[in-house]
């Protein structure tokens, strides 16, 4: 919260946004109209628009059209709609609508939710072991503990298998971070430094929050992008009772000195039992996967919501198979495959 440094949590109710220390009363009022427009809004339905037209308008010219402040225009666009630098403010406003909405539609998704944001019990670990369970159910098959040496390729240049030591698996497609295909495959795209803090207490002005995603905009902290901080506790299972990991990231924006990138997130922890940090490179494909039947993620950049990573196997999805995955059903109604 500028320079006041503070951690406020961002308001989920009406009667949050009255106690909110973000905004001030007559800001309260503002921002309850924005949040109105956006509740309202659809694309298809030009009576919603209220005479703005959200593909020219820019995301700063609707800002500026519901008179917010700075502050609110940074948790809108940092702690909401996930931006990660402020690049998005010269950007079409239908864009930061439709991430709004998204936040909106995820806090009612679930009833009594307290967060837009799901973790699975015992960690990130429960993802990869609930893909397995269903690729085993649908006849797929694992190599366990086999290193990937060499993508194999025809004369075509199309990849027909992987070679891990002296075995060799075939398929038709291949699918994998930037990691295993070779450099002329992939692009540099940066760095990205974190480091994990283990805490014997609670991460200060969290309140009662075990759990907790803080976001700090880049412009709040003499920086371009963003530093994120996400705290997690014995709720979720994933350290003893006694203690709580808090993991802070950033992209690296210099060189110098990189791990000291992430020092406003580092200040608000308190003390550290113990810290690791780590400074990675990140990679992107070269091309769409189509010509070589190499499909390449991108690697995991400094955000610890997901939000690209999620946006990422959507992209991976299309490049596939050609079509945009079907994300309207309905989670309490029984799908084909679920178990």
């Amino acid at each position: 919260r500028g320079e006041e440094g503070q951690v406020c949590k961002i308001p989920v109710t009406g009667t949050e946004v009255l106690a909110s220390g973000l905004m001030t009363l007559f800001e309260k009022r503002r921002f309850r109209n924005f949040l109105l427009y956006m509740a309202d809004y659809e694309e298809s339905d030009p009576s919603t628009h209220k005479g703005r037209d959200l593909k020219t308008m820019t995301a700063a010219q609707l800002y500026a059209a519901f008179s917010l402040d700075k502050y609110t225009q940074e948790f809108i666009g940092h702690a909401m709609a996930l931006y990660m630098n402020d690049e998005y403010l010269n950007q079409p406003a239908i864009h930061l609508i439709e991430a709004v909405q998204l936040y909106a539609n995820s806090l009612t998704h679930y009833e009594n939710a307290p967060s837009p944001y799901l973790y699975p019990m015992y960690g990130l670990g429960g993802l990869p072991e609930s893909f397995s369970r269903l690729a085993a159910i649908n006849n797929g098959v694992f190599m366990l503990n086999r290193s990937v040496d060499e993508i194999l390729f025809d004369a075509d240049g199309k990849a027909w298998g992987i070679r891990g030591g002296n075995e060799v698996a075939k398929a038709s497609i291949f699918v994998g971070d930037p990691s295993y295909f070779p450099s002329e495959m992939v692009q540099p795209t940066g760095q990205v430094v974190r480091s994990i803090c283990f805490l014997d207490h609670t991460v200060p002005n969290i309140g009662d929050c075990g759990s907790a995603q803080i976001i700090i905009p880049g412009s709040q902290c003499g920086r371009t992008n963003d530093v994120y901080v996400s705290v997690l506790d014995k709720g979720l299972e994933v350290v003893p009772g006694h203690l709580c990991v808090a993991m802070v990231s950033t992209k690296v924006e210099g060189h110098q000195n990189p791990v000291a990138e992430v020092d406003a997130g580092i200040q608000l922890l308190g003390p550290i039992l113990q810290r690791f940090d780590s400074v990675v490179d990140t990679f992107g494909p070269v091309g769409d996967g189509l010509d070589n039947k190499c499909f390449i993620s991108k690697s995991y950049d400094e955000t610890s919501h997901f939000r690209t990573a999620a946006d990422d196997v959507l992209d991976l999805y299309f490049r596939i198979t050609g079509q945009e995955l079907d994300m309207s059903i309905d989670p309490h109604v029984p799908q084909p495959g679920d178990y």
